[in-house]
């Protein structure tokens, strides 16, 4: 187990059921970025990553 699954299985309990639009994700994103910009670069892979779920390799 990663030390980051505990904030993901955290996510999962708190907020699970509800739903958001990518539009929301993305400003959540933003906003992170914009407290920790520290994390711009991991953050930003995340977005590419979840952009480009259904691309061709």
């Amino acid at each position: 187990m990663y030390f980051t699954d505990r904030g993901i299985e955290e996510l999962a309990t708190r907020r699970g059921e509800e739903e958001v639009t990518f539009d929301w994700l993305a400003e959540r994103l933003r906003e992170f970025v914009d407290l920790n910009p520290e994390f711009e670069i991991p953050t930003e892979r995340l977005a590419t990553w979840l952009a480009r779920l259904d691309d061709e390799d």
